[in-house]
């Protein structure tokens, strides 16, 4: 093959060479440059450009192009493809379209309407000019006629005119009635008789319905109808919310029992209609009066008014039951394949009638006085919930809704424990505002510093009683057996939980010493962690082990607040806490749902150890924070270690985080914030010796060190920091450069950490020295870091220089600019900013292919 002249560039780093300059190697990256392969790559990288050439063209060709059929299209606005469809295809004139249904169905119910108006005008304003004999003419021969219409109507299959004209005629009964009120019987009451008149007119269109199946109105409206007489008749005879509840009850269960015969015959049959209006009739009348009933149970005085709404709710429950019943046979008949499935539409009817009887059970506890003491209600209540959940019930559709009425109350005592729980978890938080004030007198004061705590006995019986409820449904006993497995997982986690809320609940109820109480927090933490990493559920999945864990970290969280009352006991506490989750830890590491969050908690409270130690011997805060450090440092090789475990890269964000805390304790302190960084910064070196980490942890390695120069030298109240920064920039950027013979080294880790050691404290001087020598240096020297970097394309010279000789030249400009700004006028600097606004949108295309060109230069760069 011949000899080939060396290419003008490098392929690999994009390097221009010279053209006469002899070399088999990139000077930068030391490349091969010689030889068939780079020529290879560089015919490579020629095709690629005239594809990328061509790509440009031919878009630009395209556009062009669309742009002239948009045009021609505009001009000729579509005829010619509409001529061409026309000749190739003839289409016949379409026909007028029919009047929807939508649109008639309109019509005649505007027309009804505006007759219905105009019936009830004349009735209102003209009935007294007319004797008693032209009124009943009247009345009675419209309301025959209205009524007689639809048949023959129905035979010439005009179904909306006749529902059109029925309507009217339900208008005129209902006219009828009002005006025999006025005439004949302008004695009666109101309510009384808007009763009767509902019965009778219910009863009538109900029977017309019957005679004429093709309406489907009258059905639905007797049945609205029907919803009215036993609630008028309560209100007029003044029955007492007793009575209006026993009203509204019984309509219910009238319109249930119409829903479950029409849900019983085919929908063919017309009967869709009835049982949807009965259905919703019997939910808007159902809703209210066992609200009612529930109302007056839980606000009952004595047996008897006890006695009475239980009987109220008992009943409701009934029918209820029976509804669900049905409804679930009828599942099951519809259903052969699954015959044994759980129909959620009997599951509804079920929970409600479940949650009458616990309603009417523990309000009767309740209200009788058999629970007095606050709190002790709940328990009942409770107590009604389990009874009804262990009930054996064949139905599996009636027994799913009564579990799940039993659920919801045991979800209701669970929420009435929360805040007392959250009290108790948070409460003690309080102290850190309060720390070391002394220890209180009993475990009630220490819950949280000046507020009280209301809650008695009640709250751990409560407790306990919903942890051996979820105990047993997660053994499968009782209402449990029927379960699938992972509910019952569930459960056990949950019994866990509030077994452990009761035990760390009850100290404070007892009001036990300061000191005992803490003892048997701490005890609970143990036993808690004691939970996950034992052998019959170390390494499992289920919910228990994580919900241990988690009740063991709130438990953590709360005795460490109570710790705070005194010296000794946080450091006890703080040391027993550490050592406890470093043994969860250790036995649980190779568990991913216990080890990390077992091992992130050691580290914490380790460094909070670390912390309470020192401070507890009087020592300064700013020294107390290396102690900190200690533990954190001493989680690099920890986490280097457990890499492999999924505890690894937990423990080390949380040593980063100690770490943080360590630094932020020096804060007051340069000297020790200064010695505090540098620490960091060899740590972050250490962390770099991985492989995987080298990259961001070098970088962070040397920034840190960078910024415990610049505070040290902060410190020391240095006013020419180039004195001190300059020897070390030297031999840094020398070191760097020797790094830069490796291809993958960057210029941002050769150059940046010198570079920086200077530029930085320099321009800090810079922007508070009133001279000229220090800016002008400053930014001849960033000039020529700007020039330098972009004649041999590195990036970090080059952003660093200009970056540095941007702000001197803002630092050396801004009086001036603050002094011109100051003499013109108050309008100049908007206009100026809607001019700039103005020419950057109008070339804003242009500006964005430039800055992406820059972009992708810089991008080249090392």
């Amino acid at each position: 093959m011949p000899n080939l002249p060396p290419p003008a560039y490098c392929p690999g780093c994009s390097l221009p060479l010279a053209p006469g300059a002899p070399g088999a190697v990139c000077p930068r990256c030391a490349l091969p440059l010689t030889g068939p392969v780079p020529q290879r790559v560089l015919e490579i990288d020629a095709e690629l450009w005239r594809l990328e050439a061509r790509r440009t063209g031919l878009l630009a060709t395209r556009q062009e192009l669309l742009a002239g059929l948009r045009a021609s299209g505009s001009g000729s606005g579509g005829r010619a493809d509409a001529a061409s469809v026309g000749s190739s295809t003839p289409i016949a004139p379409a026909a007028p379209p029919a009047a929807p249904p939508a649109a008639r169905n309109v019509l005649l119910a505007l027309g009804g309407a505006l007759l219905a108006v105009a019936v009830t005008a004349f009735t209102l304003v003209s009935w007294g000019t007319l004797g008693i004999g032209g009124r009943s003419a009247v009345l009675g021969a419209l309301t025959l006629l209205a009524l007689g219409v639809p048949a023959p109507l129905l035979r010439r299959k005009l179904t909306a005119t006749a529902e059109a004209v029925a309507s009217l005629g339900l208008v005129l009964l209902l006219l009828d009635a009002y005006a025999l009120h006025r005439v004949a019987l302008p004695e009666a009451g109101g309510a009384g008789y808007a009763a009767v008149a509902a019965a009778v007119t219910a009863a009538l269109w109900a029977g017309y319905g019957a005679a004429l199946p093709r309406l489907r109105g009258p059905l639905p409206v007797a049945l609205c109808l029907a919803q009215l007489p036993l609630p008028l008749w309560v209100l007029s005879a003044d029955g007492g919310p007793y009575a209006l509840s026993w009203a509204l009850l019984a309509t219910a269960a009238g319109d249930t029992a119409v829903a479950l015969w029409c849900a019983g015959r085919r929908a063919g049959r017309g009967r869709r209609a009835p049982a949807v209006t009965a259905l919703v009739a019997g939910c808007a009348l159902g809703a209210p009066g066992l609200l009612t009933s529930a109302v007056l149970a839980l606000r009952a005085a004595g047996w008897a008014e006890s006695a009475h709404a239980a009987a109220l709710l008992a009943a409701a429950a009934a029918v209820l039951l029976y509804a669900a019943r049905r409804l679930a046979r009828g599942a099951a008949r519809a259903d052969a394949a699954a015959p044994a499935a759980v129909a959620p539409a009997a599951v509804v009817p079920a929970a409600v009638a479940g949650l009458a009887v616990l309603v009417a059970g523990g309000g009767a506890l309740w209200r009788v006085g058999a629970l007095p003491e606050p709190g002790w209600p709940v328990l009942g209540f409770l107590l009604c919930a389990l009874a009804l959940g262990a009930a054996p019930v064949g139905e599996r559709s009636v027994a799913a809704g009564l579990r799940l009425a039993a659920a919801a109350v045991c979800a209701g005592a669970a929420l009435w424990a929360l805040p007392a729980v959250a009290r108790l978890v948070l409460g003690p938080l309080g102290w850190v505002f309060r720390v070391w004030d002394g220890a209180p007198r009993g475990a009630r004061a220490a819950v949280a510093p000046g507020l009280g705590w209301p809650y008695g006995m009640a709250l751990p019986v409560v407790l306990g009683t919903l942890a051996v409820a979820a105990a047993a449904v997660g053994r499968g006993l009782g209402a449990g057996a029927r379960m699938p497995r992972e509910w019952r997982v569930r459960a056990c986690g949950g019994a866990l939980a509030v077994a452990g809320a009761a035990a760390a609940v009850l100290p404070v109820v007892l009001d036990l010493p300061y000191r005992v109480a803490v003892v048997l927090l701490v005890a609970l933490v143990v036993l808690l962690l004691a939970v996950p990493v034992s052998p019959p559920l170390a390494g499992t999945a289920g919910a228990a082990p994580v919900t241990a864990l988690v009740a063991a970290v709130a438990a953590a969280v709360a005795v460490s607040g109570w710790s705070l009352a005194e010296p000794a006991m946080t450091v006890a506490v703080l040391g027993a806490l550490a050592a406890a989750f470093a043994g969860a830890a250790v036995v649980a590491r190779a568990d991913a749902a216990v080890g990390p969050v077992a091992a992130v908690a050691a580290v914490v409270w380790s460094g909070a150890f670390a912390a309470a130690l020192p401070l507890a011997l009087d020592v300064p805060p700013h020294r107390t924070a290396f102690a900190v450090l200690g533990v954190a440092v001493a989680t690099v090789p920890l986490a280097a270690r457990l890499r492999a475990c999924p505890a690894g890269v937990p423990v080390e964000c949380a040593g980063y985080a100690v770490a943080a805390a360590a630094v932020v304790l020096t804060v007051a302190e340069p000297v020790a914030l200064s010695l505090a960084l540098a620490l960091c910064g060899v740590a972050a070196g250490g962390v770099a010796l991985r492989a995987e980490r080298r990259p961001v942890a070098a970088y962070a390695g040397g920034a840190l060190l960078v910024l415990a120069w610049w505070v040290r030298l902060g410190s020391w109240e240095v006013t020419s920091p180039e004195a001190y920064t300059l020897p070390v920039t030297v031999p840094v950027l020398a070191i760097g450069h020797l790094h830069r013979i490796r291809p993958e080294v960057s210029s941002w880790a050769a150059y940046g950490p010198g570079l920086a050691t200077t530029l930085v404290p320099s321009l800090a001087a810079v922007w508070v020295d009133a001279h000229w020598p220090r800016p002008l240096l400053l930014g001849a020297a960033a000039l020529a870091l700007t020039v330098l970097g972009a004649r041999s394309r590195l990036k970090a010279p080059l952003l660093m220089g200009g970056g540095t000789a941007a702000l001197v030249a803002v630092h050396e400009l801004a009086p001036h600019v603050v002094q011109v700004a100051g003499l013109l006028p108050r309008w100049v600097p908007p206009a100026a900013a809607g001019v700039l606004l103005l020419l950057v949108g109008a070339t804003y295309e242009r500006r964005l292919r430039e800055a992406r060109r820059l972009r992708r230069a810089v991008g080249r760069m090392r």
